[in-house]
């Protein structure tokens, strides 16, 4: 189905492409931070913290001192020099650091003294307050918030979280799975248990409500990023990266911020790990390919077949994508 009737051939919609730039590394990138058309941040396996200043030109291996056997699932960048990345993995392994000078230096700002947690993703709301979340902990999720910009991180208090669902968890595929809208919304991406869901908070973090969405749910399955236009219009994609090409839905829209999730007429084909607004447009990639939709998450067209595992766009409209074998794209007409 075309996303509008054209009048003439020549009126249909064009399609974006991706230019790959060159990193020099093989790590899979899941981490991702568009700052601008020039400037880029891009983390993942091997201990890989990646910066560009020109465009993808070049890019240097700017990572923590010590740091080769750590998985950097999730990076969030201010600037060219300002940047935030995690690292996942059980106890000690999920770690926060954070940079004010290009990755010259990094400073340790949160090492999980928790065996049973599990850190995933996290995102900022403005160039001083995040949160970093965990998979649940004694079935409830756990998270982290930030006032300072990352420097320092608190546990937030478990009573203004639903309880998790058995089996219930985020996925550290894209570092989406959380997202952030203004200065107070913030919603959370679930799978793993009997329902794919996603959760939202209007303060800042401190008290959360959970909704339930379409999209399948099991130990490989459930929603793995959201984004959000505004405080209201969302989309929530995934699948099962079990089995990346099983038949959806993999995506979900909500016009209620998150209170109600619905199906779309179409959807990209397969699994699905990272999300990004354009304007009023949506970038969807995963494994399987990229896709884009002009109307909001509603219609999608297929302009990509490579694998990607991230996706950012700035408010400009630049958009990077990262994935495996140290794959970097910058979206070009």
């Amino acid at each position: 189905m075309p996303l509008a009737a054209p009048v003439a051939a020549e009126a249909a919609p064009s399609l974006p492409s991706w230019t790959v730039t060159p990193t020099g590394v093989t790590a899979q990138l899941r981490g991702l931070a568009a700052v601008s058309g020039k400037v880029a941040w891009a983390s993942g396996s091997k201990g890989t913290v990646l910066r560009t200043t020109d465009a993808g030109r070049t890019w240097r291996q700017v990572a923590p001192p010590d740091t080769a056997a750590l998985d950097f699932r999730d990076i969030e960048a201010f600037d060219a020099d300002h940047a935030v990345t995690l690292s996942i993995g059980p106890g000690e392994s999920s770690r926060i650091y954070r940079t004010d000078d290009g990755g010259a230096h990094w400073q340790l700002a949160f090492r999980n003294p928790d065996p049973k947690a599990f850190y995933d993703c996290l995102a900022f709301f403005d160039h001083r307050r995040g949160l970093a979340m965990s998979d649940p902990v004694e079935g409830a999720f756990r998270l982290q918030a930030t006032d300072d910009g990352g420097r320092s991180w608190h546990q937030v208090p478990a009573e203004g979280l639903p309880p998790a669902l058995p089996g219930e968890a985020a996925f550290a595929a894209s570092g989406q799975c959380v997202s952030t809208s203004g200065r107070r919304d913030a919603w959370l991406a679930t799978g793993g248990g009997a329902r794919a869901r996603v959760l939202h908070s209007q303060d800042g973090g401190v008290h959360w409500r959970a909704a339930e969405t379409p999209l399948p749910s099991s130990a490989s399955a459930g929603v793995f990023a959201v984004a959000f236009r505004d405080r209201h219009h969302g989309v929530a994609i995934g699948g099962d990266y079990a089995h990346p090409d099983a038949p959806g839905p993999a995506v979900a829209l909500t016009r209620d911020g998150g209170r109600g999730w619905q199906t779309p007429p179409e959807a990209p084909k397969g699994y699905r790990s990272g999300l990004a607004w354009r304007g009023a447009a949506v970038l969807a990639v995963g494994p399987g390919g990229s896709d884009l939709s002009v109307d909001g998450g509603r219609h999608w067209r297929s302009f990509d077949t490579g694998s990607f595992d991230s996706v950012g766009c700035t408010p400009r409209g630049d958009c990077w994508a990262s994935g495996v074998n140290g794959r970097v794209a910058r979206l070009t007409r």
